[in-house]
């Protein structure tokens, strides 16, 4: 491979499936590169592109007007009617968002091409987000290009005759899709176009290629072109989301004007986005010791062997990748940012309940500060819609987020009487929680997180106004995504999520403003506390004689204990017992890959080691990941889906360095199976950055604080406080006993 094995990936075969198309993206465009030597072939996305509503459909995707109706079903909630909260609705059908989809395909179709392959390869290189593709002396690179937003494709080699489309021919493509193409030569190369109308709809898209040839001769086959006799062929793509009618020209002269400045190249153009990608990705590197050999097998070998420490390096490196390849205009969705079938299993959406706060769990730890930004840019869009929210279904000020969104309309309409998650309160402070981890974690504060938390801070103001028999607050009505008690309703009371949520961001918000800390603070004080259930377990709702239910992929329940840092060994030792407890209880249900790995996190922070790695033993041994390296929801490769992929990092992270403002904890549940490694470049909440070597022998961690202040170190050999001044190096051995 072009990178080292530990930061690639390769095949001796090309993809035979979307699924396992290599994947590049810069956060906006994204390309899934199949490999194929006759057909080469490259899916083009773009998080912009979401199927919109035909014309009558524009008013259905409103939050529903329920604020006059709240007291009563409160009062009813309060006085023992517990499926009181199911009449809560507008009466609507279950609305999924509007699906996301691919645009369409670019295709090299090559003619002439000796029978026989030899050499065949194809490579993906996390250092530099290139695909790669090699046979028979002929190399095609595909990037997307974090500097230039475009698509870049270079083929090279002797003698190329090639047939260039843009074909929107992909799975289940609407056959009311209204397809337009254009193509022209000009003296600087050929200029290819597609647009697609949506049907029902005045929106579109069009993409435009520009295709620079070196060498032969090209001429029009509409509705592409035909390249013959060339020595290379470098190709820029783009695409747009738009109404009315795109300007190919002025488009196409923009693409041809990256390539005449300063006679840039295919390596120059690849040079201007190393310069962003490649500080991203090499922040943070995993090395396990594994055995040289094996970590130069195909990715679809190494899948073969899932419990090696080699794949587990590869998918540690391959979910970072994808993870800041899918982050930019918006976070990662359910597929990242990329699909090849336009029926994307659960509309492709950004979800929120679990899936998105799992994705992006390492933001912080693993060094990306630019998956940080996407998702405070995702917040900052669509805070208006999230008042609308609150004031719709709860009559109050501040915000509320939905539980689905598409990327544009942060409005809550995807529920219905059996998912009312139009109930659930508690999204805002879990999609706020990283942007609060980042300040903690660069020494900032960042205005924009200040002011969402005060919007957070006025909608329980207004909410928390009920009180239970025990004269504490009560969240009413209350839901615990996407599970319901035993003996009620879906829409509940006080649960533990939202309890433990409540607390979080008032107490956030205390601390970004001051001016309304006692007020805050006090009304924080004023809530229930957790409730530990006849079975020794934390309960998922706090209201007594609620029953659980055990067996369900979410662990909501648990929000207290991972990711927030209310529940934790050393300050509620009681508590996390119980928390023990109930992930004890806890089933797998339908094994979601997300389930299992959630599981691994919340296992983490209550250093159970061996818990945590056989929750991430079924993920690795239920056959989850394509020979992309990309993840899929269910065991056996089914319903591609990222979460498993982006929340990897996260798990093998937490099992080894914890954080918080006042602490360090190296080593809280070490994986059995992993008796050595390195882990450099993770970032702290305290304000360092931190290398960290272990053996069976020992270990070392070295500390490089940017802030001077005193920390409590934890490790299994205890505690102790340590002190660390801003730009001195700190070195923490690590002994024996540690393992």
């Amino acid at each position: 491979m072009t990178s080292s094995p530990v930061h690639g990936t390769w095949e001796p075969r090309p993809a035979a499936r979307w699924e396992d198309a290599y994947l590049s993206g810069n956060g906006r465009h994204g390309a899934l590169t199949f490999g194929d030597p006759d057909d080469d072939r490259t899916v083009v996305t773009h998080h912009a592109l979401v199927r919109p509503d035909d014309d009558s459909g524009a008013g259905r995707r409103l939050p529903p007007l329920l604020a006059d109706a709240l007291p009563g079903i409160q009062d009813r909630l309060l006085s023992g009617d517990l499926t009181a909260a199911e009449d809560f609705t507008d009466g609507r059908p279950l609305q999924w968002v509007r699906p996301f989809h691919p645009a369409f395909q670019i295709r090299l179709r090559h003619r002439d091409r000796a029978a026989g392959p030899t050499g065949y390869r194809r490579e993906a290189d996390f250092t530099t987000g290139e695909a790669t593709t090699r046979l028979d002396g002929r190399t095609s690179r595909v990037f997307v290009s974090r500097a230039d937003d475009v698509i870049v494709q270079h083929v090279t080699g002797p003698g190329l005759s090639l047939h260039l489309s843009l074909d929107h021919r992909l799975p289940n493509a609407p056959a009311a899709l209204r397809v337009g193409h254009g193509a022209v030569l000009t003296p600087e190369g050929a200029l290819l176009s597609l647009r697609a109308r949506y049907p029902g709809s005045d929106l579109a898209y069009t993409g435009v290629t520009v295709a620079a040839v070196t060498g032969g001769s090209t001429e029009l086959a509409p509705p592409g072109v035909r390249v013959t006799g060339a020595r290379s062929v470098l190709l820029l793509t783009r695409v747009r989301r738009h109404t009315g009618e795109a300007d190919v020209t002025a488009e196409g002269r923009a693409l041809r004007d990256l390539l005449t400045t300063d006679g840039r190249t295919y390596d120059t153009l690849l040079d201007r986005h190393l310069a962003l990608h490649r500080i991203a990705y090499e922040r943070v590197t995993l090395d396990l010791d594994a055995d040289p050999a094996e970590r130069a097998l195909p990715g679809s070998a190494l899948l073969a062997r899932p419990r090696g420490t080699a794949l587990l390096e590869r998918l540690f490196a391959a979910g970072r990748y994808h993870l800041l390849s899918a982050s930019g205009l918006l976070p990662p969705r359910l597929t990242g940012l990329w699909t090849g079938d336009w029926d994307t299993a659960w509309s492709g959406a950004l979800t929120l309940d679990a899936n998105l706060g799992l994705q992006t769990a390492s933001a912080a730890a693993a060094a990306l500060p630019e998956v940080t930004e996407a998702l405070a840019t995702l917040v900052q869009a669509q805070l208006p819609h999230w008042r609308d929210n609150a004031r719709a279904v709860f009559g109050a000020r501040g915000v509320v987020a939905p539980a689905h969104t598409d990327g544009e309309s942060g409005h809550s309409y995807h529920f219905s009487r059996e998912y009312p998650l139009h109930l659930w309160t508690a999204g805002a402070d879990w999609l706020l929680k990283p942007l609060a981890d980042h300040d903690e974690t660069y020494g900032t504060r960042d205005p924009r997180t200040a002011g969402a938390l005060a919007e957070v801070a006025d909608f329980y103001e207004d909410f928390l106004t009920r009180t239970g028999p025990d004269g504490l607050l009560a969240v009413v009505p209350s839901y615990s995504p996407e599970n319901r008690p035993a003996n009620g309703g879906w829409g509940a009371l006080n649960a533990a999520m939202d309890l433990s949520a409540a607390r979080h961001a008032l107490h956030t918000a205390a601390a970004y403003h001051p001016d309304r800390s006692d007020r805050l603070r006090a009304l924080a004080g004023r809530l229930p506390p957790h409730r530990v259930n006849a079975d020794g377990a934390l309960a998922e709702w706090a209201w007594p004689g609620l029953k659980d239910t055990y067996d369900h992929r979410h662990l909501s329940h648990l929000y207290g204990v991972w990711p927030l840092d209310e529940i934790t060994p050393d300050d509620t030792p009681d508590l996390a017992a119980a928390a023990r407890r109930a992930l004890e209880l806890r089933g797998p249900e339908n094994d979601s890959a997300h389930g299992h790995l959630h599981h691994a996190l919340v296992a983490a922070r209550l250093r159970d080691g061996r818990r945590a790695a056989a929750a991430l033993g079924r993920v690795l041994d239920g056959d989850f990941f394509h020979d992309s390296l990309m993840s899929s929801h269910y065991p056996h490769r089914s319903v591609y889906n990222a979460d498993a992929a982006h929340t990897l990092p996260a798990v093998l992270i937490e099992t080894l360095v914890q954080s918080a403002p006042d602490r360090l904890v190296l080593l809280p549940a070490p994986l059995p199976a992993l008796p050595r490694g390195r882990l450099t470049g993770v970032r702290t909440r305290f304000g360092a950055a931190l290398d960290l070597t272990w053996t069976p022998d020992g270990g070392t961690a070295v500390l490089r604080p940017d802030r001077t202040r005193r920390i409590t170190l934890w490790t299994p050999a205890g505690a102790a406080p340590l002190d660390l001044a801003a730009g001195e190096e700190r070195v923490v051995p690590l002994p024996a006993a540690t393992r």
